[in-house]
């Protein structure tokens, strides 16, 4: 046990998934931690209470946010980097997995708790995920199956999963599965034949799409080989891909997904500091051409400062090759502090 790192998730948990992913393809050793019974009662005072949860071999405390413990183990672990060794190709990856962490997620709560299919069956996976069927009986499971959905439900509102934002979501799910569906598969990933932060990042939030039953239908009828680079994506352990050089022309999708971080993720970031800044009670924008609402988060106000500091380090040729597929993707004007 101290010679490998521990992960505590759960399998219906996108960021999760995500993180296993990570472990599995850099080879890290590693266990994998449903969190119930007793690692549950040992992980209770973690704070923030949030799985992931990683506890590296030397000790010390556990680490949560997915992202964050990504960059750690690149500072831990040198072989079969996530990061591309390219500066612009490393930002790209970086803005795309900030967009899938915090906008696609909001695509995987939409559908997860505004059908009814969906909500049963995920409320369902998460008590079967979380209670022991050995010691629990089937009636308490399905109590907290119910009362944890509606727990969800309720939540909705908060993180903008609303009827009126439905439009929004659900176009934002079509655009990113159309991008995808260009370059996924076999060794298709999106800055080489090896993934990148950004792969993993998309790959966590559709890995939940694709087990609920509405959106699996929606990926099936869209992008089947999306569906396909999931089940391939969950294990890669075995590959042995290569980054793309500073000048391959990257994949169309690599375009198409900055399309949906400029006409989207950051514009809705950009409202969402201004709320920030002055007090304000609701963030609102056009987004896609539709009306778009919900509360100001503190911590997208983060990722949005260090997405612009991210931004801001480019230089000289670097700046330029990036700028030449931020601008026409309408991701510039929100990242350039000067526009």
């Amino acid at each position: 046990m101290a010679e490998v790192c521990r992960v505590v998730g759960s399998a219906g948990s996108p960021y999760s998934m995500k993180m296993r992913a990570i472990f599995r393809y850099r080879r890290i050793p590693h266990i994998w931690e449903h969190r119930s019974g007793r690692v549950k009662d040992e992980t209770a005072d973690v704070r923030p209470l949030l799985i992931p949860m990683v506890k590296f071999p030397d000790g010390g405390d556990w680490r949560v946010d997915s992202t964050p413990i990504a960059y750690e183990l690149e500072e831990r672990y040198s072989e079969r980097s996530i990061l591309p060794p390219d500066p612009v190709h490393r930002f790209l990856a970086e803005l795309i997995e900030d967009m899938a962490d915090e906008w696609l997620t909001k695509v995987m709560f939409h559908y997860r708790w505004y059908y009814e299919p969906d909500q049963a069956f995920a409320a369902w996976w998460i008590a079967s995920d979380g209670l022991s069927a050995d010691s629990v009986p089937r009636a308490e499971r399905e109590a907290f199956a119910h009362e944890f959905g509606q727990r969800q439900i309720e939540r909705m509102g908060i993180v903008g999963c609303t009827e009126e934002n439905k439009p929004v979501i659900e176009e934002t799910y079509r655009r990113i599965l159309e991008a995808l569906e260009t370059r996924c598969g076999l060794e298709g990933y999106l800055f080489g034949t090896r993934p990148a932060l950004a792969d993993f990042g998309l790959f966590g939030q559709l890995k939940t799409l694709s087990d609920d039953p509405t959106p699996r239908a929606e990926m099936s009828r869209i992008a089947p080989t999306v569906l396909h680079w999931i089940r391939q994506t969950d294990d890669l352990s075995g590959n042995d891909g290569e980054w793309f050089s500073t000048n391959t022309v990257l994949p169309e999708a690599v375009t198409e997904l900055l399309q949906v971080c400029g006409e989207a993720y950051l514009p809705f970031l950009a409202a969402n500091m201004r709320a920030l800044e002055v007090g304000g009670e609701e963030v609102t924008l056009s987004i896609f051409g539709k009306p778009y609402a919900q509360l100001p988060f503190r911590y997208q106000g983060k990722c949005y400062s260090r997405l612009r500091s991210l931004y801001g380090r480019l230089e000289g040729g670097e700046k330029q090759r990036a700028d030449a597929l931020l601008e026409p993707t309408g991701c510039l004007q929100w990242l350039d502090s000067r526009a």
